[in-house]
């Protein structure tokens, strides 16, 4: 039952055929067999037994993450349709003897209505953060100045470091 999951970039392909195959795998996992074991029943290395698993649940996750959030959602809208009565509902100031008035007419209460204001605000700021509204935006910045590359200068700092790191996993873990 080997397929070819890769595609022309060498990047996994997503396909009916091994999320199927991922499926089963992390149901065999589960029954506690190995990733070996797993790997001999579909012709593949225990590594890519053992990536079908993580892959299948990721999949499993996100799935999860995206019905809680719908269901969070109907719920916020729920929330948002109560808070959108209040504000539409007059309101009148009222003390321990009743409806006050000024004159003949009963004295509107704008506190309500403000309060309401505040809890749509929260609302809409709970779901632009529940559905990402409010991600990070990328911003590229340019540092030079005259002669001085400072993106040059952090680039080569980065490429530094990062060979640092790895002459240390070397001496560390062997090569």
């Amino acid at each position: 039952m080997v397929n070819n999951a890769h595609g022309g970039n060498g990047e996994f392909v997503q396909t009916q055929e091994n999320a199927e195959r991922d499926a089963e795998a992390t149901r065999l996992r589960a029954r506690g067999m190995t990733y070996r074991e797993i790997g001999l029943i579909f012709g593949i290395t225990d590594k890519t037994a053992q990536k079908a698993v993580k892959r299948n649940l990721q999949r499993i996750a996100v799935d999860a993450v995206e019905d809680l959030r719908q269901v969070e959602n109907l719920r916020l809208d729920a929330m948002e349709q109560s808070v959108l009565a209040v504000l539409e509902t007059k309101h009148f100031t009222v003390t321990q003897r009743g409806i006050v008035y000024n004159g003949s007419e009963p004295l509107v209460d704008d506190l309500p209505v403000l309060q309401a204001v505040d809890r749509l605000l929260r609302i809409q700021q709970r779901r632009a953060s529940l559905n990402g509204l409010d991600n990070p935006q990328k911003i590229e910045v340019n540092l030079k100045h005259g002669d001085l590359d400072l993106d040059a200068e952090l680039d080569a700092f980065a490429r530094g470091a990062a060979a640092a790191r790895s002459e240390s996993d070397v001496e560390e873990h062997g090569a």
